[in-house]
């Protein structure tokens, strides 16, 4: 093993000893890690080692960039010559050459990457990308030892990159056949198409990589949308442009394709009709096909054609588009790619429905992540680390992981430092949450345990829907305070733009959203978050695809409602209650305004009548 960089703290060595053991074993290391732990070192030093002496590369899976980060710090912090990388998804953003087309924007990295390939395509008139030329006469050497040495961050490896009128996306490539560590989003190891082409840049086999979760409790929920298609009414209409535009070319028998998106969205207005119910519905077995069959006039195999013949129609468009370097993008294409999928998906393990209202779509949700978890399989071994993965047993039940072993280690810090209350009075079951009294004892509740001491607070709300309405009957200016707002679909830019002037106020208030991403991964360190109030155990909204969630886990394991309900609320819970404290030096306590908390376990909140008093004894050194 390499040497662990720091003086360790309780429990770190056998952890990292642990991790090590597993590999050795061709196991799995299923490991939930209190905060303070240090996820990112201990499960480096557990796995650098073994893989440098074996020929083995680890791959590092981050959600997010900062995690990314941590990930190349920590390298550089063991040192040894350990060669780190981190590879980030294609964007047009990323590329010198196309960030400053706006219609290129919006293109998807399968997209970017085939326009990228005509840029590169040499003709008689020489490679149409200098970025990409200027690689030839360049010594790849010297930019490996230089990364070794200096472990630049993806943005500054990119910068380094271009100023020496280098595409970054390509060198890096040259240099991964030398790393020992690469820091990699999900994608790269759990879309098929992307691994495929990942591997042969690593130039070693899966086999031949250990791989390493970060935040492993996402992966369940990362898998079924990786596994998920849909197709909404707006994707159609473009669709139907996209064939006017381009002649409306017949696939079947005097049938054009405008003919076929027009029944189609017909069906689509005929779902939302007598299926849709709030925010899904499900629709019966091969409802689809048989009404597009009906209405068209075909036989199954007549609709397999009909759809074959869009797919080449679209994929024609994309590729003349690619070849005036424009965004390789085929709206028919994708339509006829999604019906394909809903055809061809297993009955037992997609669930087809119509979702929204005014965007309607149908979508196959896939219900089992475990059919795109074979990769942590076939790897040499693999690393699950998460703060909130508990229960341990369930996680690999559902990834169906093999050869699992389990590790739980409690947080650094003392108990202590953490107050953990819950309220009795109020609820926020989804048929209760807006009757009165429930309501307002629910509003006073927030308010008066904010007010209570003026110490920086985050609010943690069951969805934004929720939160609008709290703030449109007034609370913030019952609160008095300076409000900071998590807002939906806000750029990573102004989020932590937000955590930023949050943390640096005094007694300020931050509006968020229980699962989101303040809640999942944002460090607040000292006393830039000293109380949480979260409004509501996050079970999920009782919808369709729930239910057909519920259904397929009680015949799978027994238990749906531990699966779908119980294990995800927890761990939202656990998430959010856990940006209190981050250090062993950090006080703070934990509001949680829902007597359901009471049929959860491992929480050890305190049932309390007197929120405000109890709060103010803790600050004021009393409780």
């Amino acid at each position: 093993m390499v040497d662990f960089p720091y003086p360790y703290r309780p429990g770190q060595r056998g952890l990292v000893g642990f991790i090590n053991r597993t590999i050795r074993q061709r196991g799995c290391a299923v490991v939930e890690a209190g905060t303070g732990v240090g996820k990112t070192i201990t499960s480096l030093c557990g796995t650098v080692g073994y893989a440098r002496d074996h020929g083995m590369k680890v791959l590092y899976l981050t959600r997010t960039k900062s995690q990314q980060k941590q990930v190349i710090r920590e390298s550089a912090a063991i040192g040894d010559g350990i060669l780190c990388v981190g590879v980030q998804g294609r964007s047009a953003s990323s590329c010198p050459l196309m960030r400053d087309d706006p219609e290129l924007s919006s293109g998807t990295s399968e997209e970017i990457s085939k326009l990228c390939s005509e840029y590169k395509r040499k003709g008689d008139d020489g490679c149409h990308c200098p970025y990409y030329s200027a690689i030839e006469s360049t010594d790849i050497g010297s930019w490996v030892e230089r990364v070794r040495r200096d472990h630049p961050e993806p943005e500054d490896f990119s910068k380094l990159c271009e100023d020496s009128g280098l595409c970054p996306y390509e060198m890096v490539k040259y240099v991964l056949p030398e790393a020992d560590v690469i820091a990699v989003p999900y994608p790269f190891v759990f879309m098929p198409q992307v691994l495929d082409r990942f591997i042969q840049w690593l130039g070693v086999p899966l086999s031949k990589t250990i791989i390493v979760v970060d935040e492993a409790h996402n992966l369940p929920d990362y898998l079924r949308e990786v596994q998920t298609c849909e197709c909404s009414m707006r994707a159609m209409e473009l669709a139907e442009k996209e064939a006017g535009d381009n002649g409306d070319p017949e696939v079947h028998d005097g049938m054009t394709v405008t003919d076929v998106i027009a029944v189609t969205k017909e069906v689509l207005s005929l779902a939302v009709r007598e299926y849709l119910i709030d925010d899904d519905g499900m629709l019966p077995p091969y409802f689809l096909q048989e009404e597009l069959m009906s209405r068209l006039g075909l036989t199954s195999n007549g609709l397999s054609k009909v759809f074959k013949a869009m797919e080449e129609i679209g994929d024609g468009i994309a590729e003349r588009k690619k070849q005036r370097r424009k965004l390789p993008r085929s709206y028919i294409m994708s339509m006829s790619r999604f019906m394909q999928a809903w055809v061809l998906g297993d009955e037992d393990l997609y669930v087809r429905l119509v979702v929204g209202e005014y965007n309607p779509k149908f979508q196959s949700y896939c219900l089992d992540p475990s059919g795109a978890s074979g990769p942590l399989n076939e790897c040499h071994a693999s690393v699950h680390m998460s703060g909130t993965l508990e229960p341990l047993d369930a996680y690999a039940i559902e990834m169906g992981i093999e050869r699992p072993s389990f590790l739980r280690l409690g947080g650094m810090f003392p108990p202590e430092n953490l107050l953990k209350l819950y309220s009795d009075e109020v609820t926020m079951n989804y048929e209760e949450r807006y009757t009165e009294p429930n309501y307002g004892i629910l509003r006073r509740l927030i308010v008066d345990s904010v007010s209570a001491v003026n110490v920086n607070t985050a609010v943690f709300f069951p969805s934004y829907q929720f939160m609008e309405r709290m703030v449109s009957e007034g609370i913030v200016d019952e609160l008095g305070r300076d409000i900071y707002f998590e807002e939906k679909g806000m750029g990573q830019s102004d989020l932590m733009e937000t955590v930023e002037n949050f943390s640096m106020a005094e007694g300020g208030v931050l509006f968020c959203i229980t699962g989101g991403r303040i809640s999942e991964g944002i460090d607040f360190p000292a006393d830039s978050l000293e109380m949480a109030v979260v409004v509501g155990v996050p079970f999920p909204k009782p919808t369709a695809k729930l239910r057909a969630l519920h259904r397929y886990y009680d015949i799978r394991f027994g238990d749906g409602r531990r699966f779908i309900s119980t294990i995800p609320a927890t761990r939202k819970l656990r998430q959010a209650m856990g940006r209190v404290i981050r250090s062993e030096t950090d006080r703070g306590v934990v509001v949680i305004l829902d007597r359901r908390i009471s049929s959860l376990g491992g929480l050890d909140s305190i049932l309390c009548r007197d929120i405000p008093v109890a709060v103010k004894s803790f600050f004021s050194n009393d409780g």
